[in-house]
């Protein structure tokens, strides 16, 4: 009897075949173990990219391509702001880019609405 590996969203070990899948029964997510096993060959970070298609890195300087609302403040982040010095961030969902924006302070930004400057 060969063991099944713990499901990759929340850790738990009764995971079972279901045909060509493996299935977790306590939260119901399901994947191939195919997918698995090349997820854990790749070690490559994922690129993040701006909104024009250009490859970022850290310690880039990007601008700011559409107004950004800011909770909390009453002035919006303008088109054209200058960040400097970013950080990618890989594991905060949707917002890639840690950064200071002078006057604001330091927040994340959303890779789709900064461009490569």
């Amino acid at each position: 009897m060969s063991q099944l590996p713990p499901c990759p969203t929340c850790a738990c070990a009764y995971t079972y075949e279901m045909g060509a899948l493996l299935v977790c029964p306590e939260c119901a997510h399901e994947w191939s173990p195919e997918s698995e096993a090349s997820e854990a060959v790749s070690d490559e970070p994922s690129v993040i990219r701006d909104s024009a298609g250009n490859v970022l890195a850290d310690g880039d300087t990007v601008t700011v391509v559409k107004d950004l609302k800011v909770n909390g403040r009453p002035t919006n982040i303008k088109v054209g702001t200058k960040v400097r010095n970013i950080r990618l961030v890989r594991d905060n969902g949707d917002h890639d880019i840690d950064c200071k924006v002078d006057g604001f302070g330091a927040m994340y930004l959303k890779s789709s609405v900064v461009r490569k400057s």
